[in-house]
């Protein structure tokens, strides 16, 4: 027996374990939906669960994936439940997970061509479809996968430096004469604010625009921030405007915002990270009106597209800007001798890296477009199903958006943070509590699963008024929390059929 047995295991013991992983699979994705949707953990009992197993006494692979398993169903806010109305969580396609295990077995690494052309040309793929769905050449587009929106977020502002001052990638900040800016909305996503900090900008660089009743960036403000900031010896060179904001699934006027941008010379990118999936929903697609205008797009393909994570794209329209920004050369990578590919590790933030591709590609492939269209739109129908009957029961909706992201709060102004805490109490669903515009409070709920139907609806809005009842009154959170508590919460069940 080789001295590594106990990392590849024998034949036979793979095959067993792949069986116990594969029924472990599919025994949670049928049983989910039955389960407490946020089931409660105390983080003592969640240590001592963890700490339980000793490294020095090592378990049979059986055992192991059985820990595993069950201190995931007993600890585990469940996203992929059909009642889970949260932060852009799907339920994962059944082709992504696929992906995703294949992945794993076949290990291709993403940073030199020649190590892995079919995952890296299956990306190339993707992106140039994507791009021409959001109305750019594809021909002449260009892109990256990243692990992230936030990633994707933090190379639009890299690529927009250095094509606003090339001379920052060899010298630094140093080489400037002012303080770069940017310039978001203020009901961006905060990413933008961590980018500024790693790249060296330093948080004061982003600038906060105003926005409408509607939570919309305003032009008119946007232009008088950028020329108060000139005039102060500022150097502006990134606008972002927003595809469907976090909290509220506002979208920024696309093509006013594009207009203050081309008449200042501004880099435009869109943050379309959740929202940008309309592309794929024909009547959807109007709401993007302009984005094709952009010089760059994120787009997550683990938010809207359903696919596991980790999956985010950056697409741009300009050829050079992700050379310009990553392009490098190491003498310990193979040379690249393919003719006209691309090595990932000089086209983007990343080194090694996962092929993240796959899981979308398998899902498109299964799913095509019209799959995708087809449940896209239906979540969009629940969405508007949620908001006719928060409004039946006497909720105020307070959003304006086509995305099926719904912000409301009580009409009699029950407090909306003692309302979420009862509703993730119960069990019978997830919703969370945010604050727009001027930090005005409100519930958010948000369809993220293509399995939500119009019970899982109903089943949210009974357990928002019941909820509702009981801030009124003072009455405990509901006795249906002890129920969903992880000493309470049963075993996966691996044996039924």
């Amino acid at each position: 027996m080789h001295p590594d047995s106990s990392l590849d295991l024998t034949p036979a013991a793979r095959a067993e374990l792949w069986t116990h992983v594969a029924a472990t699979m599919e025994h949670y994705s049928a049983g989910v939906d039955a389960a407490p949707v946020a089931p409660a953990c105390d983080p003592a009992e969640v240590r001592r669960y963890v700490d339980a197993v000793d490294f020095a006494q090592p378990l049979a692979p059986h055992d192991a994936i059985e820990h595993a398993a069950q201190g995931l169903w007993r600890y585990h806010l469940h996203t992929a439940h059909r009642r889970y109305f949260g932060l852009f969580n799907p339920t994962p396609a059944a082709m992504g997970i696929a992906a995703d295990a294949l992945t794993a077995a076949f290990n291709p690494q993403l940073a030199a061509w020649a190590h892995a052309p079919f995952a890296v040309e299956v990306e190339r793929r993707l992106l140039r479809e994507f791009a021409g769905r959001l109305g750019f050449d594809p021909a002449a587009a260009d892109g990256t996968f990243t692990s992230g929106g936030a990633e994707a977020n933090h190379t639009a502002v890299v690529t927009a430096l250095l094509a606003a001052f090339p001379a920052v990638a060899r010298e630094g900040l140093r080489a400037l004469a002012g303080q770069p800016t940017l310039y978001v909305s203020d009901e961006s996503h905060h990413s933008f604010v961590k980018a500024a900090r790693a790249c060296g900008l330093g948080t004061d660089a982003v600038r906060r625009v105003a926005v409408d009743d509607s939570l919309r960036m305003r032009p008119d403000a946007l232009a008088a921030t950028i020329e108060g900031d000139r005039a102060a010896g500022c150097l502006p060179f990134l606008v972002v405007a927003t595809a469907g904001t976090t909290s509220a699934g506002a979208i920024d006027p696309l093509p006013d915002v594009a207009d203050v941008a081309a008449a200042q010379g501004l880099w435009l990118h869109a943050d379309a990270a959740w929202g940008g999936a309309a592309a794929l929903v024909p009547e959807l697609r109007g709401a993007l009106a302009g984005i094709e205008r952009a010089d760059s797009v994120t787009l997550d393909a683990h938010k809207w597209l359903s696919v596991p994570m980790a999956a985010g794209m950056f697409l741009t329209r300009r050829r050079d800007a992700l050379p310009r920004a990553f392009a490098i050369s190491a003498a310990y990578v193979p040379p690249n001798e393919a003719g006209d590919t691309v090595d990932p590790y000089a086209h983007s933030m990343q080194w090694s890296r996962r092929f993240i591709g796959l899981k979308l590609f398998l899902s498109l492939a299964v799913a095509g477009w019209e799959g995708y269209a087809a449940a896209l739109r239906h979540q969009t129908a629940m969405g508007d199903l949620l908001r006719a009957e928060l409004v039946r029961g006497g909720w105020r909706v307070i959003n304006e958006t086509p995305l099926p992201v719904v912000c409301f709060e009580d009409t009699t102004g029950a407090d909306a943070d003692a309302v979420v805490r009862a509703v993730v109490a119960s069990g019978d669903a997830w919703v969370s509590s945010t604050r727009v515009g001027a930090g005005r409070p409100a519930l958010r709920a948000c369809v993220t699963s293509y399995r939500t139907g119009p019970e899982d609806v109903r089943t949210l809005v009974r357990a928002l008024d019941d909820a509702r009842r009981r801030v009124r009154v003072g009455t405990p959170r509901a006795t249906s929390s002890e129920a969903a508590s992880s000493e309470a919460a049963p075993r996966l069940d691996l044996t039924a059929p």
